[in-house]
């Protein structure tokens, strides 16, 4: 199975081909593209260098991103990291006070998802399997479900979505924000804009305040990207963990990556709880 190409030197808005992630999601399988495009123009003793950055979709569900040498002068960047490893045994995924939260806390298994609210296969396992594991394992106290933002950086709208979560989780409606912006944002980013983000607040009564204090709150937290510090936190701990793509999950730390069926859920869910 190739290695996952490291996600962080990259800044492409969107995907170039939108038909790419669909076309390579094949279950049970892990398929790795990746284009390097180099141009070299010698003339005299100066040399030009030229970059393409290129997005790499992977099978079993996975969005994430690869590099290649330079295009543009205007737009080198830092040259890019080695892939990171995969882990081989439980990865201790650190926690955070104000974590988003579903079941049990004292479960016998904890789920840990490290998501983006802009990748399609994200919305593909909210869509297909998100619900039937809340109502198997975590709805009967069997599993506690946590989830951890990583936004790639090649979705224009993915961090400031994260941004308005965290608002949203901030006044205790981190779930019912996640259901909305999954069911309706694309991943092209449609949906999932400043004005969008606001009108689900509205919706959700997150700008109406208490007898008179606090209208506007949540406005006010987006605009001023007062929770972006919590998103590139949980992106820097997904990281560290070995989080290359998106959707992974760490099941009693062990990671499982991309939107797969639920029966790999629960194969591995059952296996813990025996």
């Amino acid at each position: 199975m190739p290695e996952h190409d490291h996600l962080h030197e990259h800044n492409h808005t969107k995907h170039d081909h939108d038909e790419s992630c669909e076309h390579f999601f094949v279950p049970a399988r892990l398929l790795a593209g990746s284009i390097v495009v180099a141009a070299l123009i010698v003339g005299g003793s100066i040399m030009y260098g030229a970059k393409l950055m290129s997005k790499t979709v992977v099978g079993n569900g996975i969005s994430s991103s690869s590099s290649s040498p330079t295009a543009k002068p205007s737009e080198q960047q830092a040259p890019a990291q080695a892939p990171l490893a995969k882990p081989t045994g439980p990865v201790d995924i650190t926690s955070r006070a104000d974590e988003p939260t579903l079941g049990n806390k004292n479960a016998k298994v904890t789920i840990v998802e490290f998501a983006d609210f802009q990748c399609p296969f994200c919305k593909q396992y909210f869509d297909q399997t998100f619900n039937q594991i809340k109502t198997k394992y975590i709805d009967t106290g069997k599993v506690k479900y946590v989830y951890r933002h990583f936004p790639l950086s090649f979705h224009a709208n993915a961090e400031i979505a994260g941004v308005a979560a965290e608002c949203a989780n901030q006044q205790g409606k981190f779930w019912e924000y996640h259901d909305t912006l999954f069911a309706k944002g694309q991943g092209d980013g449609t949906g999932l804009a400043s004005a969008d983000l606001k009108k689900y607040a509205e919706d959700l009564g997150l700008n109406k305040g208490t007898l008179g204090f606090a209208k506007n709150k949540f406005n006010q937290c987006l605009d001023n990207k007062a929770t972006l510090d919590i998103v590139k936190k949980d992106n820097a701990e997904g990281a560290k963990g070995g989080v290359s793509g998106t959707p992974s999950f760490f099941i009693n730390g062990q990671l499982l990556v991309g939107a797969q069926p639920f029966s790999a859920f629960e194969q591995a869910i059952e296996a813990m709880l025996k």
